[in-house]
Order: C-alpha cells, then sequence, then structure tokens
C-alpha cells in the first residue's frame, strides 16, 4: 500500500483523472488544430513544404512523427519574434531564457496562454501540498526567467499567500521566514542549500525555519539532494519541470507519492527519443524529452527537442491521476561531458559526493585536457564538522570520495578539497562545470 507524504489533493480533477481514450482524443484534435495554428509561422510553412505533409495529414497521435522538430538554433536563427503565431497586439506577456551570444530566446503569452500557465502550476503546487491557508516565500528571480512569475501566478490560483522576495540576501530572506512563519519556499535546490548554510552560520538550526513544503525546479537534482535538503531544513522537498520555451513551470511536477512528475498531458504531447537517431526509445529507458504544445496560442511549438535526459512511466499512480509520469532530469545532452569517450552528467558527480558522509553539498567540476587525454578534477568543499589538520584524516576522505565517484561514472577523477565555504555560492542555478577545452577551442 503507498504511503502519501499528506493528504493527496487534486487540483483539477476532470483533466487530471481523466480516462486514456477521452485523453487521447482530446490530444488527437488538439493536435489537429496546432498544426494547423501554426501553418501560419514561415518557419514551419516551410518545413510542412519540405516534407511534403499538411494540417491535414494529421489524424492521429502516431502521425506526429510526420511533423518536424524544432530546436533551441531554430528559435536563435529567428529571433526575435520568427515564431509568432499571433497578431503582436494579442501578446499579453514576454518571458525569455538566457542566451549564450547574450540574447535570450524570447517567448510570448496571449491571456489564455497567461491563465493556463497558471492553471498548470496551480496543479503541482496543489498535488505537492499547497493548501490556500499557506505563506508561501518564492526567491526565484522576477524577470524575463519563467520561475518567479509562473510560480506566483499559480500559488494566487490556489489562493495561498504569496512573498515575492525574489532572489539575493540569503540572511534577510531567512529574516522573512521567519518572520512571516512562511510555509511553502520555492527556489532551486541549489539556493535551498545555501538558506540552510546561512542559517546555520547565523547560529540557528535551519529546521527551525516554519517551512513545511518545497517547490524546487530550474536545476537538475538527484533523490541523495532530496534527502540531504528534508534533513537540513526540516521539510518535505517535490520536484516540478519546465522550460521557457514550452511555458516555464507546469509541464510535470510531483504528487504527494513522489514516485515522478505527473505529465500534463492535456496541454503537452510529450515524446521521449534516442538523440542521436530520433527514434522513440523502448519503455523505461533514458530519452531526450521532445515536447509539442498543444494549446499555447503566442508561440506554440512542434516536437521541440529540449536536450532534457529522462524516462517516461506509463504506469498507474496510486493518487488517481492517470497521466504518464517523468523521472528526474538525468541531464542535458549538452550538458553531458565526454571524458576519455565515457559519458558523464554532472548529476552523477553530486549522487557519489552525496552517498559520502563528510562532503558538503558544494562541488565544482573541472575538466581540462593534457597531451591527448582529458582530465576531470572534482573540487570538494568538506563540511565544518569533518575538516581535520590531520593529512591522514583528510586522504581517507579524498580516497573514499574517489572511489565513490569512479563506482557512479566508471572513471577516475582527481579529487581536490577544499575548505567550507571556499566554492563561491550561486543565488539562483549554480554554475557546477569549467570545461577548459571549450575555452581552448579543443572541443
Amino acid at each position: 500500500m503507498t504511503t502519501f507524504a499528506f493528504e493527496n489533493r487534486i487540483w483539477d480533477p476532470a483533466a487530471e483523472t481523466m480516462t486514456a481514450p477521452e485523453r487521447q482524443a482530446l490530444q488527437r484534435s488538439r493536435l489537429r488544430a496546432v498544426a494547423g495554428h501554426v501553418s501560419r509561422v514561415p518557419f514551419y510553412e516551410r518545413r510542412y513544404a519540405e516534407l511534403g505533409v499538411t494540417p491535414d495529414d494529421i489524424r492521429s497521435l502516431d502521425d506526429i512523427r510526420r511533423l518536424p522538430l524544432t530546436t533551441k538554433a531554430d528559435l536563435r536563427d529567428h529571433y526575435p519574434w520568427g515564431f509568432l503565431a499571433v497578431p503582436r497586439e494579442q501578446i499579453a506577456r514576454i518571458h525569455g531564457s538566457s542566451g549564450t551570444t547574450g540574447k535570450p530566446t524570447f517567448v510570448a503569452y496571449t491571456a489564455e496562454d497567461r491563465d493556463v500557465w497558471a492553471n498548470l502550476c496551480a496543479r503541482f503546487l496543489v498535488a505537492g501540498g499547497l493548501r490556500p491557508e499557506h505563506i508561501v516565500h518564492i526567491c526565484f528571480g522576477y524577470g524575463l526567467f519563467t520561475g518567479g512569475f509562473g510560480l506566483h501566478y499559480g500559488v494566487e490560483k490556489v489562493g495561498a499567500a504569496v512573498v515575492p522576495v525574489s532572489s539575493g540576501n540569503t540572511p534577510r530572506q531567512i529574516m522573512i521566514m521567519r518572520d512571516l512563519a512562511c510555509d511553502v519556499l520555492v527556489c532551486t535546490p541549489s539556493y535551498a542549500l545555501n538558506i540552510a548554510e546561512a542559517a546555520a552560520q547565523a547560529g540557528m538550526d535551519p529546521r527551525e525555519l516554519p517551512i513545511k513544503f518545497a517547490h524546487f525546479g530550474g536545476e537538475p537534482w538527484t533523490e541523495d539532494m532530496r534527502q540531504a535538503l528534508e534533513s537540513q531544513l526540516g521539510l518535505l522537498a517535490f520536484n516540478n519541470y519546465g522550460l521557457s520555451e514550452i511555458i516555464g513551470p507546469g509541464v510535470s511536477g510531483e504528487c504527494a507519492a513522489r514516485d515522478g512528475m505527473h505529465i500534463q498531458e492535456d496541454h503537452f504531447l510529450v515524446e521521449c527519443l534516442d538523440p542521436n537517431t530520433l527514434e522513440p526509445v523502448p519503455e523505461g529507458q533514458l530519452g531526450e524529452l521532445v515536447i509539442t504544445t498543444l494549446t499555447k496560442q503566442a508561440m506554440p511549438l512542434l516536437r521541440y527537442r529540449t536536450r532534457d535526459l529522462a524516462v517516461i512511466d506509463r504506469t498507474p499512480c496510486p493518487c488517481g491521476r492517470t497521466t504518464i509520469r517523468m523521472g528526474r532530469i538525468k541531464g542535458r545532452t549538452d550538458d553531458m561531458l565526454i571524458i576519455r569517450g565515457v559519458n558523464v552528467f554532472p548529476s552523477q558527480v553530486e549522487e557519489a559526493l552525496l552517498r559520502v558522509e563528510g562532503t558538503a553539498p558544494h562541488y565544482q567540476i573541472i575538466v581540462d585536457r593534457t597531451g591527448a587525454l582529458d582530465e576531470m578534477t572534482v573540487r570538494v568543499e568538506i563540511s565544518r564538522e569533518s575538516f581535520s589538520d590531520k593529512m591522514s584524516t583528510m586522504h581517507a576522505l579524498r580516497d573514499r570520495i574517489d572511489r565513490e565517484i569512479q563506482h557512479v561514472t566508471t572513471i577516475r577523477a582527481t579529487v581536490e578539497l577544499v575548505e567550507p565555504m571556499a566554492i563561491e555560492r550561486s543565488q539562483g542555478k549554480a554554475q557546477r562545470v569549467i570545461d577548459k577545452r571549450r575555452e581552448k577551442g579543443l572541443i
């Protein structure tokens, strides 16, 4: 029998518990509609002609394979408004993701898009314990990033109170949480670690903070990280997933069973493909999530390659929701490091470190090439409790970390132990990797 972390609640039972035939019929109808809607976008008009396909050819869900794929590069190539599918006077909101070229990838919302977004965030927030009487402390940045505003309007939709603190000034964040008796925390998992650390440095037990639930997103994190955060902060942590190009947070989120994130299938059609062959992966295997927006008006996307790698789970969930679930994001195809022919994700290093008692969950991966060989150095903070001036003690800890990294990743890394607080803290998404090969033009 499944034990729920708290009372199981569903925000929109009609949508979240519909039968498979009902959902598939809705998806078919919406897929045909969006295929027609995007035909006014020059990019898709051209791709339709190249592929010899028309919206009328989309008669079943399997026909999605006939539609063109869309990539981040396509969005950049048509900056800023090349994917807009409605007149500009219908735009009600503009957000964007940071770009490597210095220009963001803009995404637009109509008023109806914005309302759908709020409802989808309300779904996973309620699934993760939010109730109208709660006070929610949001320390995502408010701006072009979708996280702050997306969660903000989702919380308001549920009827709970919002404290829009935004990011930065961690001691002030802690003061506000305590003084206002906030029940729910919204931020990245790495920033939650900063909060716990800052509280401890101020002489208080982080578990004395009034936070009961936390919704973490914005970066990949492991189950070991969840356990560390829950232990340090005395709360229940929930995972959610989204990306700005699709809608922002709200694509999926965990329920009280905490066994995968429910995908909002009435609004998103998700494929799980081999990133090399672009063929569907066998059931239960890791693949790249490719998402089609079924209801987005302003900037709908067909088969968007997210580069995020996860496993899809189609087994029933005891919570009563009938949607498929996705596992944690294991990494991104563009974040994957290839070290001496072996694929390594930063999340694997995090997993290894959190299994070694005495390490702090703050680390940095530095990759370089000496001659023809790739070398990976992992800088690891040790906890204050484990810091010792005995070389033998530090060598033993380093050896344990070395063995665990090798066990998880199959490669040997150079482990460098650093003192507490030696690694720079992030106010948002943590920067875990420095790839000097890229800086040298070697990859």
